[in-house]
Order: C-alpha cells, then structure tokens, then sequence
C-alpha cells in the first residue's frame, strides 16, 4: 500500500450539493478499491493563475490516502470522463511527505 495525495479542482458553476456528491463518489470510489483514506480536505473556491476552459476560479479538493498502486490509473481514468473536472494531480508521497502532511493537518487543527 503506497501513500498518496490527490488534489483536484472542480468546475466553479457546480452547486454546493452537486460538489459535495462528486467528492463523495471518488471516496467511495477509492474505499471499494481497497483505500484506506487519511485526510480530505476543501480549500474552497480559489482563483486560478489562469483560465482554464474559459474559467478563471474553481473548487479546490485534497485527499490523502493510502491504496495500492495499480487503483490510481483507474481513478484517473474516472477523472479524464468527468466533465465536472477542471485538473488533477496524483503524487505519490515519501517518508518526508508523509510526515510533512502530518504536520501541516496539526498546524490546521490547532487554527480550527
């Protein structure tokens, strides 16, 4: 089981229930793949560097799980036919990531 972190950016024009089901879906999408799921985070509508299909915000997402490897080429496949999705970005994080995240989910505990 490897450790990863995805962050995806959802279209803006999608209401608050249509995000939360589409965040829901991929979660439930990673668990019945065997993923154990760490951490998922909302960081909220943000501006983007730059348009990206003529939209200059959208909804950022980050989940952090761990899973084996051969599920993230599905679940990528899964994000290229979603029209719901701007971008996204799986990495595969190392010791030094994994306890660089847990430090950062302290540092957001103690400022909620």
């Amino acid at each position: 089981m490897n450790h990863y972190e995805t962050v995806f950016i959802l279209n803006p024009v999608l209401s608050e229930d249509q995000i939360k089901e589409t965040v829901k879906k991929y979660e439930d999408f990673l668990v019945s793949n065997g993923a154990k799921m760490i951490a998922k985070e909302d960081w909220g509508l943000k501006k983007l560097a730059y348009p990206i299909q003529n939209k200059k915000s959208g909804f950022y997402h980050l989940l952090e799980y761990t899973v084996p490897g051969e599920v993230i080429d599905a679940l990528e496949v899964e994000f290229r036919r979603d029209e719901r999705f701007m971008r996204y970005l799986t990495v595969k994080l190392d010791k030094h990531a994994v306890a660089w995240a847990e430090r950062r989910r302290e540092r957001n505990k103690q400022k909620a």
